[in-house]
């Protein structure tokens, strides 16, 4: 969350000729609700299985795709072993805690685990606690790439010479 998982990924695809596919984005159109929408009426549970169901859909398409994920993606039921088990490539898009939180604290009001925080520094603690939480499934990722100084378009770019 807040990494540039959907800039970088449409300028990597964009670098590539391949289709790019934010996840997020997939489950609000199958849905027909906006994931805030979806979470606040049905629940996150909800929301990771459908985005399970809609992870594993993408990982056994044989055409190509850059695939955006949301930040839990990789931590719910057994999604990272899934990804790290089946062809794709995976890229952990890594930023600091600080470089996060002056991202997303402008646009909390349209994420719904952060929209209650009201606070920078309990934005801060928050990033923290779910980095800490999510880095054993992060460090899964077939690369890192850190994104605190590079530009979209120096990171696809970084990211297409892994390849």
């Amino acid at each position: 969350m807040g990494c540039g998982k959907s800039r970088v990924g449409k300028e990597l695809s964009q670098s590539i000729d391949i289709p790019y596919v934010d996840l997020d984005s997939y489950i609000e159109k199958q849905e027909k609700m906006s994931v805030k929408s979806i979470f606040e009426s049905k629940g996150e549970l909800y929301f990771r299985k459908k985005e399970r169901t809609y992870l594993e859909k993408f990982l056994l398409q044989k055409d190509p795709i850059v695939l955006s994920l949301g930040g839990g993606t990789p931590c719910y039921y057994d999604s990272m072993d899934l990804i790290t088990n089946s062809n794709a490539h995976s890229v952990y898009l890594k930023a600091s805690i600080k470089t996060l939180a002056d991202r997303l604290f402008k646009e909390r009001n349209k994420r719904p685990m952060i929209s209650h925080i009201n606070n920078e520094e309990v934005l801060l603690e928050y990033i923290g606690k779910h980095l800490f939480e999510r880095l054993p499934f992060y460090s899964k990722a077939d690369h890192s790439v850190s994104v605190d100084s590079d530009t979209p378009e120096e990171l696809a770019l970084k990211i297409k010479n892994l390849f």
